[in-house]
């Protein structure tokens, strides 16, 4: 019988550090996430098909957002937790995983106010990431800039899609489909909420986008 377990007690090192384990730490994590701990559950196949495809990626972007792994797992536990004990219900939506990636947005928003915190403003080294890997990503389209304080700013103040698809793009490095996936909308959107926040980006920057720098140019 699987089980879902318990939030576990913080861990007292700094929570902004990696862990320790890196990718073993992860491994570990996602093997137990699927276990409910003291409810006689078993999982279905589908459920399993569902949390092989998206719970890294969730973990992921929850870490990204917050800045601590400790805080992402307990997210993303959560969200795992909700999905197990609803899924007959989460199977009847449009899209399960638009269903999932709401619910995981809204906890991890949840968990930024609780916390006195934005996820636009959010001043830690995994958001600052965004900046810097979208400017060397970018910097094909864009003029070279000095610095990465202006699109920092920038990309904090984008429309909430566009947003996630960027951190997913350029940060996390998912290509076109694997984000459409993920959020549960298509591919050609997702290229779309690039284009334009490339455009909004430039614009609040004041710099010049190449019109023939296409998508088809970067990672798909």
């Amino acid at each position: 019988m699987n089980t879902v377990p318990r939030p576990e007690e913080p861990d007292r090192r700094s929570e902004d550090a990696p862990p320790a384990g890196g990718l073993r730490d992860e491994r570990h994590f996602l093997e137990r996430l699927h276990r409910i701990e003291g409810i006689e559950y078993k999982m279905t196949p589908d459920q399993e098909a569902f949390y092989d495809l998206y719970a890294r990626a969730h973990l992921r972007y929850a870490h990204t957002m917050l800045g601590s792994k400790q805080a992402a797992k307990a997210v993303v536990r959560r969200c795992y937790s909700h999905l197990a004990l609803n899924w007959l219900v989460v199977l009847k939506e449009e899209s399960p995983e638009a269903y999932a990636w709401k619910l995981l947005k809204q906890r991890v928003e949840t968990h930024l106010r609780m916390s006195g915190q934005s996820s636009r403003m959010v001043q830690t080294a995994a958001f600052e990431q965004a900046a810097r890997a979208t400017l060397e990503m970018m910097k094909r389209q864009f003029a070279v800039m000095e610095s990465a304080l202006g699109l920092y700013t920038a990309i904090a103040e984008l429309p909430e899609r566009q947003f996630d698809v960027i951190v997913m793009h350029y940060v996390l490095g998912y290509p076109s489909a694997k984000v459409a996936s993920i959020m549960g909308i298509k591919p050609d959107t997702v290229r779309s909420h690039r284009r334009l926040a490339r455009e909004r980006i430039a614009i609040k920057l004041g710099l010049s986008l190449e019109p023939a720098a296409a998508d088809e140019n970067e990672k798909e």
